[in-house]
């Protein structure tokens, strides 16, 4: 589980030294803090811990694991994937814009247009694991849901949280190609490729989908 977790400031490791260092000055005080004073016999003032004297040591113990988890957050622990290490050249970069209009709704699919192509949007993007994938969404207008990454658990945590009515209903076609042709315009892969996804006809936005094509 922890395999592929990397620290980028491993240095503040060193700072783990000063829990050894803690805990003896905690035993000196307490030791020093305890009354010295000598009795013929202490049957009379023996009693049984109280929760408040585990408590008292809970909150030091306490103290030493916080300052513990503070030195690994410093350390900036990472994973890595190794879709990461793929070279942008090895891949292409593709947006796929997806039509989230009230259309999708109609439950000719199972459960509904929409989630089917969820689900198929999905499996694409686990079978293309050395391309970097963005999403656009669009209805009666669009927008970038993430830009083109080879992370691929970011494009599929994406694509479970798009829902319907998150944006003006309508099908902007035109609107959520252009908006995909703006992810790519900067790309140096190899091809890139736009996946437009929708069940209907352009009936809103100011552009036409025949211009953004072009």
């Amino acid at each position: 589980m922890f395999k592929n977790i990397i620290f980028a400031n491993p240095e503040f490791f060193w700072l783990l030294l000063l829990l050894p260092l803690m805990l003896l000055w905690y035993w000196y005080w307490n030791k020093k803090s305890q009354a010295n004073v000598t009795f013929s016999t202490t049957i009379a003032f023996k009693k049984t811990k109280s929760w408040s004297d585990a408590l008292y040591h809970l909150l030091f113990v306490l103290r030493m694991i916080a300052i513990a988890l503070i030195v690994v957050a410093l350390a900036r622990p990472q994973t890595h994937s190794e879709n990461a290490k793929t070279k942008i050249t090895d891949g292409i970069d593709i947006v796929m814009a997806i039509d989230v209009s009230a259309s999708m709704l109609s439950q000719d699919l199972k459960p509904n247009r929409f989630e089917a192509l969820k689900k198929v949007a999905s499996q694409f993007v686990k079978d293309r694991p050395n391309d970097r994938i963005g999403l656009v969404i669009y209805a009666g207008e669009s927008y970038t849901k993430t830009p083109v990454t080879t992370d691929k658990l970011i494009i599929l945590n994406a694509l479970s949280e798009i829902t319907y009515g998150q944006i003006e209903d309508g099908t902007a076609i035109g609107m959520g190609l252009a908006t995909a042709v703006n992810r790519l315009k900067e790309s140096k892969a190899k091809s890139r490729v736009i996946i437009l996804l929708t069940d209907g006809v352009n009936n809103t936005g100011f552009i036409d989908p025949q211009t953004a094509a072009e």
